[in-house]
């Protein structure tokens, strides 16, 4: 018979063993004792799942619906089921969760523990699985503090003494399987904190999928198939390959209805048609993990695991990826493993400690942004970081991942004043455990992600950001060149008037454009906060916005580097970013706008076809600076090549002043050069001067200290790119 201590343990929802008292037991005499804990039951009868027949008729031992029966005649554990008669007059019959032995495998459970289990995302969570021919749904979660742990959901009334789980192993990982528990149904985990003190409900940090916010319940899902990306697509990755990035905020692309979001099924059949038509190769999709505040833009996740509710379900996004790739289009999703919000059902204090978060505030809070930092030193915590990058790479196919807030991680004292961080083992700065975190994330991605390609977003001169593993860096394939952007940007910012003053923001990059494999972003984070647009950066009356635009695309695309601009900009959307409406799609009936959109098109296509302007994006022979110093002028003149000899001539005028007769100096003797795109073009809004049809051929006169050169007309506010014809 059972205690009274057990009974009171059990009603409270502080055993702490339930699984030792409640299903099949024998005394120590042998004889056979069922015990269940069933609130809102009148009668409890015990069914042989062989036979069907009433084994035994359940005695309540307490009001709240613990219940114990006595089993005659048997002499074994047998398979039973519950039929269970419910206050409300229903009766059903179920199999019992503590009817089923321990779920997960010693070695997973070490593996979990020591943070080399290469899916983790595979053990923990919620699985639907079947256990002797019933189906229902594993859970497992990490909680090493809990002194009790309880799957509650739409299955169970959300009443923490109906599941009371297992605690496995020294990992501290709790588990049960749940039979019936299906796809769609419900669920957090309730806990007691080591003092007994019950917590907020949480949600699964490894959830595949959760309810739309304001709603938090996370939701039984099944685990993507994996996926690979093939040849083409690696190869379309790599960085001889053209890389054009057109970022993009989802919920505010294309979005008619402001109270409704779109789904991934409305933008499968024309998001990707439009970034392909562009001429763009890759989409970057702002984070899409499941996140609680729409202002944060998905950058504070709280359910790394799950595709956002917002647009549809996981199989949605799915298709949606299949869609793009369909069109030749590769698929980056922003990934951000440096904070998360303190939201109560979220991983802040888990299990009533720091568990993924450091303990210090001065390691383990982020000023900035007012949210937690993974304590990138625990063993269970880079396991569910570095799992998450490889779950999107696999699961979904994805063509890669661009990590946010990179340098908030590599820096302890990151946005901090003196005294307000904690020093390394070794009194330096750096934190180590994020270092050695996106090394073993990088060469985890190498191995088991063929062709997917990681990014960094970091705006330090942190040194290696790209340079492999073995070779001391952290082993990126591509880091945003946020310098490029800062000086560009203040450049364009000055009138043309001034912009001798500042000549060298826009030929420093070339001292240090390939110390990394860099990408040259224009982000939503150069359209908000105040910022304004691109359009609105630009100095001048409309006409001179435009032109001055204009030019700086043209030189952002023949410069070195891989490029990304964010979306709206493709048609100068002349406000601030809005997240809250779609972009005004109505511009385009404006010349101007729609001249800017041409340009984009022409640039992209440019850029995928001439292999001089992409094949040696990231090694200094495939460029020469041909004029790097005309301040007075304003004007730049540079040469891209790829291995085979191909080259294009790129000249930027940013002064609104027609240079006629401009003498460039170039490395070729008796060539032909053709203009192959003039940003100053009336296809895209402009003035229409420029050298036309007519070939430029060189001559002996020297320039530049080259022996050869090339006369040309250099419109106003303006880049050309001329490409060297072979001989006839």
């Amino acid at each position: 018979m059972i205690c009274e201590a057990d009974i009171a343990a059990l009603v409270n929802g502080a055993h702490p063993d339930p699984f030792s008292v409640l299903g099949l037991h024998a005394d120590a005499g042998g004889k056979f004792y069922l015990r269940t804990f069933v609130p809102g039951a009148v009668a409890v009868k015990i069914i042989d799942a062989d036979s069907g027949k009433i084994v035994a008729n359940s005695i309540l031992q307490h009001p709240d619906g613990l219940f114990e029966a006595a089993i005659a005649r048997r002499r074994k554990i047998f398979d039973y089921r519950l039929g269970i008669d419910w206050h409300d007059g229903e009766y059903a019959e179920y199999s019992d969760a503590y009817a089923f032995g321990p779920q997960l495998s010693d070695d997973d459970l070490d593996l979990i523990h020591q943070g080399n289990h290469r899916q983790p995302y595979a053990v923990l969570g919620a699985h639907v699985i079947k256990q002797n021919n019933i189906s229902g749904t594993r859970f497992a979660i990490w909680a090493p503090n809990a002194k009790r742990v309880s799957v509650v959901g739409s299955f169970n009334q959300w009443d923490g003494r109906r599941h009371a789980m297992r605690l496995r192993h020294s990992a501290g990982v709790w588990e049960i399987f749940i039979p019936h528990v299906v796809i769609g149904d419900l669920y957090k985990f309730e806990m007691l904190d080591s003092k007994g003190q019950l917590l907020p409900l949480k949600a699964d940090p490894y959830a595949f999928s959760a309810q739309l916010r304001p709603d938090t319940a996370s939701q039984v899902a099944s685990l993507p198939a994996v996926q690979s990306l093939g040849e083409l697509r690696a190869a379309a990755n790599t960085r001889h390959a053209p890389v054009s990035i057109y970022e993009v905020h989802i919920p505010s692309w294309r979005r008619p209805d402001s109270e409704k979001f779109p789904t991934w099924d409305e933008l499968a059949k024309s998001l990707p048609s439009y970034v392909e038509q562009l001429g763009f190769t890759h989409i970057e999709l702002m984070p899409i993990s499941e996140y609680p505040f729409d202002g944060s833009w998905g950058y504070q996740t709280l359910g790394l695991y799950a595709v956002t509710a917002r647009m549809g379900s996981a199989e949605s996004f799915s298709k949606f990826v299949e869609a793009c790739h369909d069109k030749n289009l590769g698929v980056l999703l922003d990934w951000v493993p440096a904070h998360f919000p303190t939201d109560p059902h979220g991983l802040a204090k888990f299990d009533g400690t720091a568990l993924y978060e450091y303990a210090d505030p001065r390691e383990g809070f982020h000023n900035d942004w007012n949210t937690a930092i993974y304590n990138f030193g625990r063993n269970e915590v880079r396991n569910y970081l570095a799992g998450n990058a490889i779950f999107w790479l696999q699961r979904y196919g994805v063509d890669g991942l661009r990590v946010d807030a990179v340098a908030s991680m590599l820096y302890r004292d990151y946005s901090r004043k003196q005294g307000e961080w904690v020093p390394n083992a070794f009194g330096g700065r750096e934190n180590l455990e994020a270092i050695s975190l996106f090394k073993r994330i990088n060469e985890d991605v190498g191995a088991n992600a063929h062709g997917a390609i990681m990014a960094a977003e970091e705006s330090t001169s942190f040194p290696g950001v790209t340079a492999p593993t073995n070779a001391g860096g952290l082993g990126f394939h591509y880091k945003w060149n946020m310098g490029w952007m800062n000086d560009s940007l203040q450049y364009m910012r000055e009138d043309p008037v001034h912009r001798r003053y500042h000549h060298d923001k826009m030929s420093f990059s070339m001292v240090y454009a390939f110390s990394e494999n860099f990408i040259l972003p224009l982000s939503h984070d150069e359209v908000v906060h105040g910022k304004g647009s691109l359009l609105a950066k630009m100095p001048g009356d409309i006409g001179q916005k435009f032109a001055n635009l204009r030019a700086y695309y043209g030189f952002m695309w023949g410069h070195p580097g891989k490029k990304l601009l964010f979306m709206g900009q493709e048609f100068a959307d002349p406000n601030e970013w809005n997240h809250d409406a779609q972009l005004p799609w109505h511009l385009l009936q404006d010349p101007q706008h729609k001249g800017i959109q041409n340009l984009v098109h022409d640039l992209n296509y440019l850029y995928k076809n001439k292999t001089a302007l992409h094949r040696l994006d990231c090694e200094a022979h495939g460029f020469e600076w041909l004029i790097a110093n005309d301040a007075d002028n304003s004007v730049f003149a540079w040469l891209r090549r790829d291995q085979r000899g191909n080259e294009i001539i790129v000249v930027s005028n940013f002064t609104p002043v027609t240079r006629e007769q401009y003498r460039v100096g170039i490395p070729a003797a008796c060539s032909k050069w053709r203009e192959v795109l003039n940003t100053d073009s009336r296809h895209y809004g402009g003035s229409n001067v420029g050298n036309g049809a007519t070939d430029l051929i060189s001559d002996v006169t020297a320039a530049n200290g080259h022996e050869q050169s090339l006369l040309m007309r250099l419109p106003p506010l303006s880049t050309l790119f001329f490409e060297r014809l072979d001989e006839e």
